[in-house]
């Protein structure tokens, strides 16, 4: 599902629309949402987060809770983690996975006592419930959180923003990267992890519904923290080197092809090969994919957009890029890309056209900011 068909839907609405609105929050559709894509401007609210913090709405995003005899092993039939080592309030990256290898949606999930907690892509999420429902045992039970809202604070100052306002029964600090608990914040049960989707140390917050409103005013009211919108995320995101489903990710590209080779990580895993499309991604993991995805630095000052093509010496079409902006912390255009095998090494020339004009650039490491997440106590 892409972003283009929000316009022949009926749209819904977030939890703290109205809030957005009374903010001065700038609506647009997404995921088949209302969400605000800027409230003073992207670069202003880019840099504030890399500065201080930002809050951020992704209540579009699907929450959902998997229960049931057998959870672990029927799950790993569908994704490449290692489900079963996943301790108590641990989070991992992982991605829904076509019989073919390609990516159906890319998604969190983190330990809960006797269940899985399961963040997936608002654009997808009815497609990947119908996915698990359809491919897991009946003795699992799949409930969408529908009354819950997510909230995310990110940010150099997001942790001693919310330390203000979170108790438990262990200090917010216990906290770190892809480690989450539950606390409550002005009373409200959440449950909070140490992610997020900035490349900035922060956190997710899970609540329900009805109290978004008083959790947002209380953590907006806070000196360091300001509303963000969906073009700043976006800017942040890239930056960061996280791919976004639907544009950098999709069912004909691979894990291998898109750079996550760590999704496989886990030695068992691979040993069994038991989970969708096993054998074209090991393949690809020790020979390389013919197609890799790439960040690039545009040369100039005109941003490079998604659709752009890649071309090789002959002007031949050999690539395509999935993703472009301005990046505020650097000064200059970025994108991420598809390109040959033989041209993703960092320092390559390449050129793109867009529009009929040719842009030059460059393939360059990534992230292109690096990542500030807190690996260790605080």
């Amino acid at each position: 599902m892409s972003d283009d068909s929000d316009a022949e839907i009926e749209l819904q609405e977030l939890p703290l629309d109205g809030w957005h609105r009374a903010r001065g929050g700038r609506m647009v559709p997404f995921a088949g949402y209302h969400m605000p894509v800027q409230y003073e401007g992207i670069m202003a609210e880019h840099l504030w987060v890399r500065g201080s913090a930002g809050l951020f709405d992704v209540s579009h995003m699907g929450q959902l809770q998997l229960y049931g005899e057998g959870l672990d092993e029927a799950l790993e039939a569908l994704i490449p983690a290692d489900v079963r080592g996943v301790k108590l309030g641990q989070q991992k990256y992982s991605m829904l996975l076509a019989e073919n290898g390609g990516i159906l949606d890319d998604l969190m999930f983190a330990r809960w006592p006797d269940s899985i907690y399961m963040v997936v892509n608002g654009a997808v999420k009815y497609d990947d419930i119908a996915h698990l429902r359809e491919h897991l045992p009946d003795e699992i039970t799949i409930n969408h959180l529908d009354d819950r809202a997510l909230l995310a604070l990110q940010g150099p100052k997001a942790f001693e923003v919310l330390r203000r306002h979170v108790t438990g029964e262990w200090p917010l600090d216990v906290l770190v990267f892809m480690i989450g608990g539950r606390f409550e914040i002005a009373g409200v049960d959440a449950w909070i992890s140490r992610s997020g989707y900035t490349g900035e140390d922060g956190f997710e917050i899970s609540i329900p519904a009805d109290a978004a409103e008083r959790i947002a005013d209380l953590l907006t009211a806070e000196p360091e923290v300001k509303p963000i919108g969906l073009g700043a995320r976006d800017s942040l995101r890239l930056e960061a080197d996280l791919p976004l489903y639907g544009h950098d990710l999709d069912p004909e590209t691979t894990p291998i092809m898109a750079a996550l080779n760590f999704v496989v990580a886990s030695k068992r895993r691979r040993d069994e090969a038991n989970f969708p499309g096993a054998e074209r991604i090991l393949m690809e993991r020790e020979a390389g994919a013919a197609s890799r995805r790439v960040g690039l630095v545009v040369a100039g000052r005109q941003p490079v957009r998604e659709g752009a093509t890649v071309l090789d010496a002959s002007g031949a079409t050999v690539g395509r890029v999935t993703s472009g902006g301005f990046a505020p912390t650097l000064g200059a255009p970025i994108a991420m890309a598809y390109v040959p095998a033989a041209m993703a090494v960092p320092g390559t020339p390449i050129r793109l056209s867009q529009r009929g004009k040719v842009h030059d650039a460059t393939v360059a490491a990534m992230p292109f900011v690096p990542h500030r997440y807190v690996r260790g106590a605080k």
